[in-house]
Order: C-alpha cells, then sequence, then structure tokens
C-alpha cells in the first residue's frame, strides 16, 4: 500500500519542462540567386531541406520561423569553392551557426557543384549546442553562353 502511495505521489510531481535545443525545422522552396552561387543543404537523417547559404548569409528555420544569419568569419582560405567558405561562423538573433562544407566540383554539375560532407553545429544561449549533418548542392546563376 505504501509503495501506491509513492508511486502515485511521484507521478503527480509536476516537473519543469526541459527547454529543448534548437531544431532546424524544414525550409520552404528558395530561389536560386540572381548571379553567383548558394548552396542548398539537406538534413543527412530525414532528408528535410534545413538550410540556405549565399555568401554572407545562412538562412535556416529556427522555432518556425525563417531567420537569416549574417557571416561574422569566414575561413578555409582564398574566396571558397564558387564563393562559399569552407567553414563560416553566422550569428545572429541569439544563436551562433558554424558551417563547415566540402564542395566538390564536377565535370557533369553545369552551373553547380555537390556539398558531400556538411555539418552544422548550432549554439542558442544556454542550451546545448546541437550538430546536424547536411549534405546537398549548389545551385548558381547560369553563366552567359
Amino acid at each position: 500500500m505504501m509503495l501506491l502511495s509513492i508511486l502515485a505521489l511521484a507521478q503527480a510531481a509536476p516537473t519543469e519542462p526541459v527547454p529543448a535545443p534548437p531544431v532546424l525545422g524544414a525550409l520552404p522552396k528558395q530561389a536560386l540567386p540572381e548571379r553567383g552561387c548558394a548552396a542548398y543543404l539537406w538534413a543527412v537523417q530525414d532528408q528535410r531541406f534545413v538550410a540556405m547559404v549565399e555568401p554572407g548569409r545562412l538562412r535556416i528555420m529556427l522555432d518556425g520561423k525563417p531567420t537569416d544569419l549574417a557571416a561574422a568569419e569566414a575561413g578555409g582560405g582564398g574566396g571558397g569553392t564558387l564563393g562559399l567558405a569552407s567553414t563560416t561562423r553566422y550569428a545572429g538573433a541569439g544563436v551562433t551557426a558554424t558551417l563547415d562544407m566540402t564542395i566538390t566540383q564536377r565535370e557533369t554539375l553545369q552551373d553547380g557543384a555537390i556539398v558531400s560532407d556538411a555539418s552544422i553545429r548550432l549554439t542558442r544561449g544556454n542550451q546545448d549546442e546541437i550538430v546536424v549533418p547536411v549534405g546537398g548542392l549548389v545551385g548558381c546563376a547560369p553563366a552567359a553562353r
């Protein structure tokens, strides 16, 4: 009987909800840039379209809202591949994101390339950092022929 009382008390005790870490939502369809190139990234785990990257900007869906983060620091040497750095840190709206990606150009792809290996590290305030493995494609505005 005492055990049942303890179980009932344990189940009735209110618990504080633990804030969930930031989760990348699915972005709606995005257009190709008018000039230059952009990377379109899907989550490896479930194939959701989670990010679009242009030089100087990362667009993600955070808390159900499209969020643009400005580039704070780019690395990887030179101008990167197709104008996109291999490592870029973005910040804004209380969020810091670091994108590491490998862009591979292939002769069979016209006006673009493959993002063969990439990850987005996302940190917000006092919450846990999450790492989302991603992959995708780079699409470029058609070159004049």
